[in-house]
């Protein structure tokens, strides 16, 4: 039987030293505090809720983006499609 994981939330962070992208695993009720106040957007609200390749595709570029704004080194690497692929 696989173990049960409590449930956390996921932090990426990027390293520009290392240039690596660093997934945290957080507990949410600890990260709450700290991301009060801030900037959050809603994903995945449409009415066919579903978490497919394309949506991946998007958390991801915008995931990147976000980390962009504020680490523009990072653009350096990043040749992903910036808008939805048909």
């Amino acid at each position: 039987m696989a173990k049960q994981h409590p449930p956390y939330a996921v932090v990426l962070t990027y390293n520009e030293d290392l240039q690596q992208l660093i997934v945290h695993t957080v507990d949410p009720r600890k990260l709450a505090p700290l991301v009060a106040g801030r900037m959050g957007v809603v994903m995945a609200d449409e009415d066919d809720f579903k978490l497919d390749d394309e949506f991946a595709r998007q958390l991801g570029i915008g995931m990147l983006n976000t980390i962009a704004l504020g680490q523009p080194a990072i653009k350096l690497y990043m040749t992903a499609t910036q808008h939805p692929i048909d």
